[in-house]
C-alpha cells in the first residue's frame, strides 16, 4: 500500500485571471474560502486552472503562490504534465523546490503516445520527482486513453501512487481497479461519476464542482467513505443537473462565470476560450440560486 496523497475532494481551482495576469488577490481569497470550507486538498494549474494558456513563469508563480497561501493547511498537487516530457520534468521539479505535495501529471495531448511511450513519459517525469505523482487520464481532451494495463504496469513505479480517471467509461475503470488492488489510488475525474468511483473503491474525487461547493462535495465523499450509501448517493443525484450545467460547455468556461457570480474574480478567460452563452449562463445561474450559491 502507498501512502495516500488525499481521501475525499480535491478542487481543480479556477485562476482568477484579468486582462493584466493572473489576481491573486482574488486567488488567495478562493483558496482561503475552499480550506474554511472543509475541502481536502487543491489542485494548482491543471485543467480547469487554464495551464494550458498560462505563460512558463505564469505557470510556476501560480503553483508558488498556491503552496505558500495554503502554508500546509492541506495538501497542493501541482498541475505538471505535458505533451512535452522534458517541460513536464522542468515543471515538475518547480513544483517539488516550492513545496507541493504531489503533482498531477497528464496524458499527453495532440502529439499523444503509444502505451509504450506513455510508460516511458510518465517514468522519467516520475523519476525527476521527490513527491507522489498523480496521473490523469482524460481522453476527450487528449485524445489519448492510459489503458487499464498500462496504469497497472505505471504503478510498480515508487512515485506514481494514484490516477484521475476522467474517461467516463465506468467499465474501464472497474477493470483498473481490479488490476491495480491497493498498489495505486483512484479518483474520479467526473463530477457525475463521484460515487460510482467511490464503490470501485476511489479515495474521492478531483472536482469542478467543489469550487462552488466545497463543503457538500467532501461531504459527499466522506458520507460514501462511512458507510453512509444512501445519503452519498441521494447527494449525487440532487447535484446532478447543477453538475451537468457545469460542463454544457468546454470545462472551465461555465466554472469561470459562477465563480465570478460568486465574487470570485472576473468571467474572463484567455482565447481560445470565449465567456458563456447567455441562454447556458442563466440556466446555470438558476441552478446555482436554487442551491443558495448567490
Amino acid at each position: 500500500m502507498k501512502n495516500t496523497v488525499f481521501t475525499g475532494a480535491a478542487t481543480a481551482i479556477v485562476t482568477p485571471l484579468t486582462r493584466e495576469g493572473i489576481d491573486y488577490e482574488q486567488f488567495g481569497r478562493l483558496i482561503d474560502w475552499q480550506i474554511a470550507e472543509g475541502i481536502d486538498a487543491i489542485v494548482a494549474v491543471g485543467t480547469t486552472g487554464e495551464g494550458s494558456t498560462l505563460n512558463d513563469e505564469e505557470h510556476k508563480q501560480a503553483i508558488r503562490f498556491c503552496v505558500e497561501r495554503v502554508g500546509g493547511r492541506v495538501p497542493v498537487i501541482a498541475g505538471t504534465g505535458s505533451n512535452d516530457t522534458a517541460y513536464a520534468i522542468e515543471l515538475t521539479k518547480f513544483a517539488c523546490e516550492v513545496g507541493a505535495d504531489a503533482m498531477l501529471l497528464v496524458t499527453p495531448y495532440y502529439n499523444k503516445a503509444t502505451q509504450k511511450g506513455l510508460i516511458a513519459s510518465f517514468e522519467a517525469t516520475a523519476d525527476a520527482s521527490t513527491k507522489p505523482c498523480i496521473l490523469y487520464n482524460v481522453p476527450g481532451r487528449t485524445g489519448c486513453n492510459l489503458l487499464p494495463a498500462t496504469a497497472a504496469a505505471l504503478a510498480d513505479h515508487p512515485n506514481i501512487v494514484a490516477i484521475k480517471e476522467a474517461s467516463g467509461n465506468i467499465s474501464q475503470i472497474a477493470e483498473l481497479a481490479a488490476l491495480v488492488g491497493d498498489k495505486m489510488d483512484i479518483y474520479s475525474g467526473n463530477d457525475d461519476q463521484i460515487v460510482p468511483v467511490l464503490s470501485l473503491g476511489g479515495k474521492g474525487v478531483i472536482s469542478v464542482l467543489s469550487n462552488l461547493m466545497p463543503k457538500a462535495t467532501s461531504q459527499m465523499c466522506h458520507r460514501f467513505l462511512a458507510g453512509d450509501l444512501a445519503g452519498a448517493r441521494k447527494m449525487q443525484l440532487d447535484l446532478l443537473p447543477l453538475i451537468n450545467a457545469l460542463f454544457c460547455e468546454v470545462n472551465p468556461i461555465p466554472v469561470k462565470a459562477a465563480m465570478a457570480a460568486m465574487g470570485y474574480g472576473e468571467n474572463y478567460l484567455r482565447l481560445p476560450l470565449t465567456p458563456m452563452e447567455k441562454a447556458h449562463e442563466e440556466m446555470l445561474l438558476s441552478l446555482m440560486r436554487e442551491q443558495g450559491l448567490i
